[in-house]
């Protein structure tokens, strides 16, 4: 991969935080315009990864770029304009109407004291009309489903202009319907605005379907990174897991995918 290429990169990065060290010697790069989901056990470190390229966690032993520059190189403002985070749609209360949210998320382009300009609810309408949240706006944040919060929370993502999202498990307790819905976005941020996207997820059926490229943590510590259909294998699974998973063929895709076991009583 070109140097120009690539957006993010870690090199050798570990993060602790209490004693406990949470990422060991963590290397990857991710390329403009990629679509990585990170995968991994519970408490192998992927949200802490995301958080720390998005500055939410500070220090850190190692190297942290985007868009080749180290990540401490950046104004909070000027890294907001390259990079947005998605948090899961939980159920804080955010005492907002939707458009006063996205318009928030304008921020990295407004002065001190500065009145919202004409061009800053351009974009928030056209945020919230590419993500089907126009009929939202006038709704109180936190009286929406988590699929209508997690559409919002995109429409942030648009509204703020940031060419590469990091997403942590976009589609945690959606429908399945809703999940598609979120799926079917990421899928048309990525080809239409070029976003790059890396989303934590569990869902590695998902995952494979619709990611370039996988990466899992296991212990902090990165167990593999290639393409989807290298990891869909017993014995690649088994190393990331620790537990045996049984696989189907996917009958339009062609692609290994998890299916759960019956438990004999």
């Amino acid at each position: 991969m070109n140097n120009a290429d690539v957006v993010l990169r870690a090199e050798h990065f570990s993060y602790a935080c209490g004693g406990k060290t949470i990422l060991r010697d963590v290397s990857f790069s991710i390329g403009r315009g990629q679509y990585v989901a990170i995968v991994g056990p519970n408490g192998a470190g992927k949200t802490t990864l995301l958080k720390c390229f998005d500055r939410l966690l500070d220090g850190g032993a190692g190297t942290l770029e985007i868009d080749g520059r180290p990540r401490q190189s950046y104004r909070q403002k000027d890294l907001a304009k390259r990079l947005a985070y998605v948090p899961q749609a939980d159920s804080r209360q955010i005492p907002f109407t939707v458009e006063q949210f996205l318009l928030m998320c304008r921020y990295p382009y407004l002065s001190a004291f500065a009145a919202v300009r004409k061009t800053d609810r351009e974009a928030v309408r056209q945020a919230m009309a590419s993500t089907g949240t126009l009929e939202f706006a006038e709704r109180i944040l936190s009286t929406l489903s988590g699929g209508e919060r997690q559409k919002v929370y995109i429409a942030a993502a648009l509204a703020q202009d940031a060419a590469i999202w990091l997403l942590d498990e976009p589609t945690t307790f959606l429908d399945y319907r809703r999940q598609q819905e979120i799926l079917a976005l990421l899928a048309q941020a990525k080809r239409e605005f070029r976003a790059t996207i890396v989303a934590v997820t569990h869902d590695l059926n998902h995952a494979v379907l619709e990611a370039d490229r996988v990466l899992a943590l296991k212990d902090g510590s990165v167990v593999f990174n290639g393409p989807p259909a290298e990891m869909m294998i017993p014995e690649v699974l088994q190393r990331i897991y620790g537990t045996e998973l049984l696989l189907v063929q996917h009958p339009q895709a062609g692609m290994p995918m998890i299916v759960p076991r019956k438990n004999n009583a």
